[in-house]
Formats: C-alpha cells, sequence, structure tokens
C-alpha cells in the first residue's frame, strides 16, 4: 500500500484521544483490509507520548488474561505528565473481551491518572454487542469504512469504471491490471479471512457451507431483489428462509452484505419480505461474478446502483435505515429513512427518460424527498465524492 494521507476516520480518532481521551476510550470498528491498523499505527505517531500496541487476531484467539497483560504492559510507560496510549487490535477475538476491559478501565478512572485507550474490531456484531453489554457511557464509537472512490483515485489513480469495477480494497489495487491475480487476492486474500476469522470464528453457524454459498449467491446478483423461497431453491442444503436471513445478518455484521427489506411505511418491515441484496464492496462481486463484463450495460447498471447502496451503508449513521420500494411493476432503487426526512433515491445508469417507479412512490408518499443518482440528476462521480449525510441534507 502506497503511503497515503491519513483518513477522515484516523483524524477524528485522534482528535478524540486528545481531547476526550480522560473521560472515554475509542472504539475503531469497519471491515477487515481497509487499513484500521495502518491508521492505529498513524495515531500512535502522532500521540506526542508512548504507545503500546498488541494485536489479538491469532487462529486460536487469546485469553481475557491477555487483556490485562497488554494493559499492564502499557501502564508501564507512564511518565510524569505524559499518558500512554494503549491500542488493542481485533478487540473483540478475546473471550469477555468488554467486561475485562470495563474492569480496568475503571481501575484506572478512580486512580484518577487513566491509560488512553483505543480499541479496534472488524465485526460489528461482536463489537456491538461488547460494548451494548458492558461498557456503556464509556466509549466513543468511530466508524472505519471501506475506501472511497476519491481515496482510491487519489492512492491509486482510479478512475470511475475503475471504482465500479475493482471497489474499494486498497491491498487488491496492485493487481488490476492482471484479472486471474486480482480474483484470487479479492478471494483468498480477503474474502476467506472474513467469512473464517469474523464471521464462523466469531458465531456460531450450523451450516457454513451455505452460508459461503449464500454470499456467493448474493455476490453474483447485486442489487437484485431475490425472493428467500427462491433462493432457497438453489442453494444446497439451504435449511429454512429463517436461517438464511440470519446468516445475512452476520455477514452484515463483517461489513460485506445486506439484505436490504422492502419499505412499507412507518411499519417495522418483517424479515421475511424479498430481499434486495448490497454487497458493500464491489471488489467481492466483480471477483465472484468473473465472467461477467463491466463495460456490458445491463452488467454495469446493477454495478453501479450495488455501489450506489455500498456507499450509503459505509456512510450512514446507525440511526439512518436503508430500504428499497416496490409495489406491482413500480419501482424504487432505495428508500432512506433519517430521523427527519424520508428520501426516495434513484440511479439512472442510461439514457431512459421516464422514471414511473419515482412517480408511483411521490404519489404514494408525498412527503418524500426525490433524488436522482446518474444522468440528469446528481452525477456517479459527485455522489461517490461526497459525505451522503451532509450531500442529502444540502439537496
Amino acid at each position: 500500500m502506497p503511503k497515503y494521507l491519513e483518513r477522515p476516520a484516523a483524524q477524528a480518532v485522534l482528535k478524540a484521544l486528545k481531547r476526550w481521551g480522560g473521560q472515554t476510550m475509542q472504539i475503531m470498528s469497519g471491515p477487515r483490509q481497509v487499513g484500521k491498523s495502518t491508521a492505529s499505527h498513524q495515531i500512535a505517531q502522532n500521540w506526542g507520548g508512548p504507545s503500546h500496541f498488541a494485536v489479538a487476531d491469532e487462529a486460536l484467539p487469546p485469553g481475557p488474561e491477555w487483556i490485562a497483560q497488554q494493559w499492564e504492559s502499557a501502564r508501564r510507560l507512564k511518565r510524569r505528565g505524559v499518558r500512554p496510549l494503549l491500542v488493542l487490535d481485533e478487540v473483540q477475538k478475546v473471550n469477555r473481551w468488554s467486561e475485562v476491559v470495563k474492569r480496568l478501565w475503571d481501575e484506572e478512572k478512580r486512580a484518577g491518572e487513566p491509560l488512553r485507550v483505543l480499541l479496534l474490531g472488524s465485526s460489528a456484531l461482536m463489537v456491538q454487542k461488547g460494548l451494548g453489554e458492558s461498557l456503556a457511557g464509556r466509549f466513543l464509537l468511530h466508524r472505519f469504512p471501506h475506501w472511497s472512490f476519491p481515496e482510491m483515485q487519489e492512492a491509486f489513480g482510479y478512475g470511475l469504471e475503475d471504482w465500479l469495477r475493482f471497489g474499494g480494497y486498497p491491498g487488491a489495487a496492485a493487481f488490476r491490471k492482471d484479472p486471474k491475480a486480482w480474483r484470487s487476492y479479492v478471494r483468498d486474500a480477503l474474502l476467506e479471512p472474513i467469512l473464517a476469522r469474523d464471521v464462523l470464528q466469531m458465531s456460531t453457524v450450523a451450516k457454513p457451507a451455505l452460508l459461503r454459498h449464500l454470499l456467493l449467491a448474493a455476490a453474483a446478483l447485486p442489487a437484485h431483489i431475490v425472493s428467500w423461497e427462491k433462493l432457497q431453491g438453489q442453494l444446497q442444503d439451504a435449511g429454512n428462509t429463517t436461517t438464511l436471513a440470519h446468516y445475512a445478518g452476520l455477514l452484515e455484521g463483517a461489513y460485506v452484505l445486506s439484505a436490504l427489506q422492502p419499505w412499507r411505511g412507518e411499519r417495522i418491515s418483517k424479515r421475511g419480505g424479498s430481499p434486495k441484496f448490497i454487497v458493500w464492496n464491489n471488489a467481492i462481486v466483480s471477483a465472484v461474478a468473473a465472467a461477467r463484463e463491466a463495460t456490458e450495460p445491463a452488467w454495469r447498471g446493477r454495478l453501479l446502483e450495488n455501489a450506489v447502496g455500498g456507499h450509503l451503508l459505509n456512510n450512514l449513521p446507525p440511526d439512518w435505515r436503508l430500504f428499497y420500494w416496490r409495489e406491482g411493476d413500480a419501482e424504487v432503487d432505495f428508500v432512506l429513512r433519517t430521523p427527519d426526512a424520508l428520501w426516495a433515491i434513484e440511479v439512472k445508469s442510461g439514457h431512459r427518460q421516464a422514471l414511473p417507479g419515482l412517480a408511483a412512490f411521490m404519489r404514494r408518499y408525498p412527503q418524500a424527498r426525490p433524488v436522482l443518482i446518474g444522468e440528469g440528476g446528481m452525477g456517479a462521480a459527485d455522489f461517490f465524492g461526497s459525505d451522503p449525510l451532509r450531500a442529502f441534507e444540502a439537496l
């Protein structure tokens, strides 16, 4: 990976450590292989004091005593007037990690001179479970998403078509001139560790092969609406639709795949609704669907729509919810519910003029705000270069 500017999330973490580090721990959560560890080393270098770094990402996860050992190592670095920084990477791999961290942090607080603590994790479900169980009121959470189009453009010279095809994994960029090597890298060095370490190692999965087949099937159908029943018939040993929906949730917790639910007004959509699959990083789509040509208009349209959904999922706060809408033949690509507004988002990749689905949705929900991404609306490159929160709030 080339030397690259600190990502905005890294800058925010360092600022929070310096301002709030005595009151709260900092938690950085995001996908595997997007530079969290690199960012944590950059943060430590810019900290201005001693630091101790340790990683728990081992084939056999360490026990709770490992955290206590690392904590004590950081304590030994204390000097008068200078607070040490403790960085623990992949902390969710440690059994009962949140209980141990809570005890040690509370001890530090009572002593009056707490360490500055940064914890990193690549499993949203496990990190959030630990935070909810033990660490309420003791942390600030920073999300570290997949690399954006401007970041890949600046670091590797990606154009929009490169971004749509190769996605946002910086480690894979060096292989993109050799399609076979690139696909092998994404599948073997990225996707397999995600499945093995961030999903199967962290959760009870009765049918690992089924989970893997679900991901491969969904990645070959980006931005498609597929009923669970139809998908069940295509998968080996598929079990029931509840199992498939549960496995999709586990993949979402690893920042890989989301099964969007249909928008049904303010009623809560049930998991039983036909999902729309969005893969968080287009690299996974292209690595799985290797035979598809990115220049094929219909396939490029799917890549564009999936990339829009992925960009939204990577950047939206937890209280912003993403859906799709379909009634009969009328369909809207994405429906975004924020605390203050309802957005109807249509992605236009071709030259078609009419948008009957968007018009039907606006008749049904006149309070919604329409957004067109693509020809005739916000340019795709502009959208991928924006923070969706600010872009939508500015409209």
